[in-house]
């Protein structure tokens, strides 16, 4: 009985054809014409906001750049990565969206696909790496006080390294890219899912290191992060101005960093799951016009980061000048109280005189 399901699995496996095998031309747009230009304007826009937050966060950053700390340094290289995705990657499917077709050809198809996974992957192992040092800097005191900037920067190198290899990893035979189901963009093919187990065991490798396991230690790490929060805040207002000053700082950090993880997040797993579908479910039951969506809502993630990192900035810059005028204020009045005693001192003894 195994035998002969064994052999029907693999029957069926042998059967399925890949949606881009199905047709003559895999890269016609199977969208309307005005869907297509609809997705062009929104992909045109996403890519000029992205570029311009993005170029400005690096911008600024390297105008202080002997001074970052090993957070920022990694808020830094997360606007590198988002803005690599918004010029290599966009004014490919911006142009075909607008053509009504992908343009490139298989070589096109190949880099893009290549560009896309390499920044991508690149992003959220860089989101892990922020969410470890967060957890050491408020979970592990004695841990996270000896993480400095060149330790920053040889998590970098590693960061690009672990990109570099799993992006690759398709051009050596084991996995491939493809054109996406609509036609007018491409990613990894996890249609090989369906056609042999080596191609299972190749999205699942992609699953598991390059989504399920970074993800695990972020979660992981901000939960922990937060039951910290709540347990020491008491113990935070009984030390000096400084060590509340540097705590504050490190919560700044750590918002920053919570929130562009939930962007990123909420961004991708929607494309996730649809990817995890067609890999593992019945990619034909998926509409064309659905799988659109999560694609362009993944494609959006690069615009959030630098519009929250400047939301941030800008309350703890306010909360920080409202603490200032607060301090002043206050010395302001202990002077003005301080003179008025002594003047109705000098007044009383003018008066004994």
């Amino acid at each position: 009985m195994s035998g002969m399901a064994s052999d029907h699995s693999n029957s069926s496996q042998e059967e399925y054809i890949p949606h881009y095998l199905q047709k003559e031309d895999p890269f016609a747009s199977k969208l309307s014409r005005e869907a297509d230009i609809i997705a062009g304007f929104y992909l045109t826009i996403i890519g000029i906001l992205s570029t311009l937050g993005n170029g400005y966060v690096i911008f600024m950053s390297s105008k202080r750049k002997k001074k970052l700390r090993p957070a920022e340094i990694m808020t830094v290289n997360l606007a590198v990565c988002d803005l690599g995705i918004s010029v290599v990657g966009k004014p490919f499917s911006i142009i075909s969206f607008f053509s009504h077709r992908w343009m490139f050809g298989w070589i096109g198809c190949r880099w893009y696909g290549w560009a896309g996974f390499f920044f991508g992957c690149g992003s959220l192992i860089t989101m892990t790496a922020v969410s470890l040092d967060r957890y050491l800097k408020i979970c592990h005191l004695s841990y996270g006080s000896w993480l400095k900037r060149h330790h920053a920067f040889i998590c970098l190198a590693i960061i690009w390294a672990y990109a570099t290899f799993w992006a690759t990893v398709p051009f050596a035979g084991v996995g491939s890219y493809a054109p996406e189901p609509f036609g007018t963009s491409c990613t990894l093919d996890w249609w090989l899912a369906q056609a042999s187990v080596a191609g299972q065991a190749f999205v699942l490798s992609i699953l598991f290191f390059c989504l399920l396991f970074p993800t695990a230690v972020i979660v992981f790490s901000y939960v922990k992060i937060i039951l910290k929060v709540k347990s020491s805040t008491k113990e935070v207002a009984h030390y000096d101005t400084r060590i509340q000053n540097s705590h504050i700082l490190e919560m700044k950090l750590t918002k920053v960093a919570m929130l562009i993880c939930a962007g990123f997040l909420i961004a991708w797993i929607p494309y996730a799951v649809v990817s995890v579908w067609s890999a593992f479910g019945r990619p034909d039951s998926v509409p064309i016009q659905f799988s659109v969506i999560p694609t362009l809502l993944a494609k959006s993630a690069a615009m959030y980061n630098p519009i929250i990192y400047q939301v941030i900035d800008c309350k703890f810059a306010c909360c920080r000048s409202g603490g200032l005028k607060a301090k002043s204020s206050l010395k302001k009045s202990r002077a003005y109280t301080i003179s008025a005693h002594r003047d109705s001192a000098a007044m009383n003894e003018t008066q004994l005189e």
